[in-house]
């Protein structure tokens, strides 16, 4: 447990300083650093929910889940906080497609990312690609999801109420994504065996997030954390360290879709569309049914005590009893120690130390310089990716509705257009 809270993934522990340097406030913010995602108020009663994060690692050892995975958790960091995702965005970096290596994680984003958006409902609308050597080993893979919800409806993951019961809902617990956050913190990624990646079930998520959305509109629900990294170890300890209280928790409860799973793998699987409850002492019964309606399995596991430890007991057997400012606020944060390479000095200056004067040439040169431009991977079409997201589903898409917009034009009769 200590080794994923503490890995680089979970903590952010050589950014968490440099990202603390950030604006995070503003008459229209309602949420800053803290929670799943960020929340910004546009008015009528309605805010806008955004967030942004990285799949990079596992999607460098298998690309299709990696990246679905991807894109399933930021849509889980979404409607955690009561917003219902409205739209996709990526953000990649591949090596050269030339190499087969390179073109086949390429192809593996590419397809996980269009499955995933596709199969949820969610558009892509937007994203860019670019092509170096540098990203020859290691693809860089950023999601992003942005949501709309009601002011009023807004909910953070933060605990309270000691008693109150922690249920878990919607998939099984089973071995995929085993310690997959330490495994992201890793410095090569071949180290590490698929194993590790999880398992993407968009159709299932459907169901989640049609749930959870309406089981909010109760007022049964006090708060709610997705499991993601870390899975049910990161999902109990940040919701307790929200709140400054504790939580306890039984594994043997935890539903498993295979056998002779241990505490340690229970607490660290990273099985994915799973979601941590928080609810209202008494209620919990009520809960479960609501979402047995949806053909989804919600179990309690624990609940929250007032003494700031995470207790994971075996039943009657206590495994691991360990303060919660551990896993989270005393995680240590590096000072990074920065200057430019020597070689991106010397590409840029001559051995004065000037810039180089430009190069003439011929129009023939120019000729050429632009045929080598447009032949390079970064200015071809990117329609090869873009074509395989739904763009328009929902129906909210405006660019698309624009063009549709114009098509019927061209196409109706004069007299029908004032």
């Amino acid at each position: 447990m200590l080794g994923a809270m503490w890995s680089e993934h979970c903590s952010y522990k050589h950014s968490r300083k440099l990202l603390k340097l950030l604006p995070t406030t503003g008459p229209r913010v309602l949420q800053g650093p803290g929670e799943n995602a960020g929340v910004v108020d546009i008015g009528d009663g309605l805010a806008v929910v955004l967030k942004m994060e990285s799949h990079n690692h596992p999607s460098a050892v298998e690309p299709f889940q990696g990246a679905a995975t991807g894109v399933g958790g930021i849509l889980r960091d979404i409607f955690t906080m009561g917003a219902r995702p409205v739209a996709l965005l990526d953000s990649l970096r591949f090596g050269d497609p030339s190499d087969a290596r390179a073109s086949y994680v390429l192809g593996g984003v590419i397809g996980g990312i269009g499955h995933y958006g596709n199969c949820i409902g969610v558009p892509t609308v937007g994203g860019e690609m670019s092509f170096d050597a540098g990203y020859a080993g290691n693809p860089i893979v950023n999601a992003m999801c942005v949501g709309v919800a009601p002011v009023a409806r807004l909910t953070r993951a933060g605990a309270s109420g000691p008693g109150n019961p922690l249920l878990l809902v919607g998939a099984d617990t089973g071995r995929d994504g085993l310690q997959g956050a330490a495994f992201a913190s890793n410095e090569d990624p071949t180290a590490s065996h698929r194993g590790v990646v999880q398992v993407a079930n968009p159709f299932l998520e459907k169901l989640l997030l049609e749930a959870c959305l309406a089981a909010l509109d109760s007022g049964d629900i006090v708060a709610m954390q997705d499991l993601g990294a870390a899975g049910l170890t990161s999902s109990a300890v940040e919701m307790a360290a929200r709140g400054g209280l504790g939580v306890d928790i039984d594994v043997a409860r935890v539903p498993r879709r295979e056998t002779g799973l241990s505490p340690f793998e229970v607490m660290l699987s990273e099985s994915q569309e799973r979601m941590l409850l928080l609810v209202r002492r008494g209620r919990q019964e009520a809960v479960r049914e609501h979402f047995a309606r949806w053909d989804l399995l919600a179990e309690v596991i624990g609940e929250v005590t007032s003494d700031g430890q995470i207790r994971v007991r075996d039943g009657l057997e206590t495994v691991a009893l360990l303060p919660i400012p551990l896993l989270t606020d005393e995680v240590p944060a590096y000072d990074l120690i920065t200057e430019p390479p020597s070689d991106v000095l010397l590409a840029h200056t001559n051995s004065a130390g000037e810039a180089p004067p430009p190069r003439g040439g011929s129009g023939g040169a120019f000729d050429a310089a632009l045929l080598a431009l447009i032949g390079t991977p970064n200015l071809r079409s990117k329609k090869f990716a873009f074509r395989q997201y739904d763009s328009t589903v929902q129906g909210n898409t405006v660019l698309a509705r624009a063009a549709a917009r114009r098509s019927c034009a061209l196409r109706a009769p004069a007299k029908a257009w004032p």
